[in-house]
């Protein structure tokens, strides 16, 4: 069986080193013998298993302890194996269950509100000291925005939130904006703080609300921010601005319609929103059976050929696409270092099974923006022509302008008790 595993892993394996151990005393290596080695350790029957749906059983693999990666990390190995294959799985079976997968996407992606509560609340309600472990100060849980390669990622999340703050057009004080997904209420506090903003945020997470509400007494913000435990599909009142950020990935393809309508309701006819979202530079897909299971129930990255269309139906203007390849690879690979930095932390409040689903998710999502066609897409709606200027000249200033007034802010914003 091992001759046949290893004639397997050839044809994934091409460049670079692999070396695979079966049983004590029993390896074999595959790739043309370049680079440094990445050795990993597992049983027959769990290649057998890997390789049938490697989407699914690999990550469940790594969790459950049954796959080892003995030289190198996990991380390594999903780079040496998806640089060569995209992440697509290259055997007959894999592709069979992945293209069932699209069929039935519609069913695992349908969020009505009460759905979409508890989806939000399998990955965003877990104990608030899991995210201060591995994320910047602000914790901002979305592609950070490196302007430059040096930057830190305290300074490239405070970047992104400027970047988008300059597409927003906060040319006056006391827009009404709407933070649709609000998270931890680090972008709601900056818009409110340096752009000047009255600033309404819904999320459907409990942790996520109670922990911006206290940011908000903390600076004394009552009255100009306002963060909501709401579903935006209940908001009935209409804004300046609206901003969603890391939120789109929870609506589900077949609620695209609903959301962008619903958006040209609430935005006023002069306003302008921006939606930040994960997305695939290839066509529609299915979401990892793995990523659905454990980490976003409900979830779905898109396709811009699933987005637009729901777009012009819903009589908006798109003003502005732009496109951010590496920048969460960068994003994620400082996540990665931080938590391992604290992995023994996570342990103490979890446990080890726990600290393996999450090291992998961090390496998967890793490499797939390195190698698997993820990225980041801003699209600029507007509902009419004229709401914003005729060339992308005005962001440059605008964020010149919003630099000097984060420096007038009287004190860093942190989390209440921090």
């Amino acid at each position: 069986m091992d001759r046949w595993l290893q004639r397997l892993l050839s044809r994934i394996v091409r460049q670079g080193t692999l070396v695979v151990s079966t049983a004590p005393g029993r390896s074999f290596s595959v790739g043309d013998g370049t680079g440094e080695p990445v050795r990993v350790a597992a049983s027959r029957e769990t290649f057998l298993k890997i390789l049938l749906d490697p989407e699914l059983r690999l990550g469940e693999a790594f969790m459950d302890g049954s796959f080892h990666v003995e030289r190198g990390s996990i991380a390594d190995f999903l780079a040496l194996v998806m640089s060569q294959t995209g992440g697509t799985p290259p055997y007959p079976a894999a592709k069979v269950l992945t293209g069932l997968r699209y069929l039935f996407r519609r069913i695992a992606q349908f969020n009505p509100r009460g759905r979409a509560k508890r989806n939000v609340a399998h990955h965003y309600d877990l104990d608030g000291r899991l995210y201060s472990l591995f994320l910047d100060a602000d914790r901002q849980y979305s592609c950070a925005y490196f302007e430059r390669p040096d930057l830190s990622l305290d300074d490239a999340q405070l970047a992104k939130k400027r970047h988008l703050a300059a597409k927003l057009l906060l040319d006056k004080p006391n827009l009404k904006v709407l933070d649709i997904g609000s998270g931890w209420g680090g972008l709601g506090l900056y818009l409110a703080e340096v752009g000047r903003a009255k600033v309404t945020g819904v999320t459907l997470s409990e942790e996520q609300a109670a922990a911006s509400r206290a940011r908000v007494g903390e600076r004394r913000l009552q009255g100009q921010v306002d963060f909501r435990l709401q579903d935006y599909r209940d908001i009935d009142t209409t804004f300046d601005r609206i901003i969603s950020v890391g939120m789109f990935e929870h609506v589900g393809v077949g609620h695209y319609a609903e959301f962008f309508r619903k958006i040209r309701d609430l935005l006023d006819t002069d306003g302008v929103a921006v939606i930040h979202s994960i997305g695939r530079s290839g066509g529609p897909a299915a979401t990892s059976p793995w990523i659905r299971k454990y980490i976003f129930p409900g979830g779905y990255i898109p396709a811009l050929s699933e987005v637009l269309p729901a777009i012009q139906r819903a009589d908006l203007v798109v003003t502005d696409v732009e496109i951010l390849r590496l920048h969460y690879a960068e994003t994620l690979e400082a996540w990665r270092a931080r938590f391992l930095a604290h992995r023994e932390e996570v342990t103490r409040l979890y446990d080890e099974r726990f600290c393996r689903m999450w090291e992998f998710y961090l390496a998967a999502s890793e490499m797939s923006f390195r190698h698997g066609g993820m990225m980041i897409f801003q699209i600029q709606l507007a509902r009419k022509q004229d709401a914003v200027p005729l060339t992308r000249d005005y962001i440059g200033p605008a964020e010149t302008r919003l630099r000097r007034a984060e420096v007038e802010v009287r004190e860093p914003m942190r989390l209440a008790g921090e």
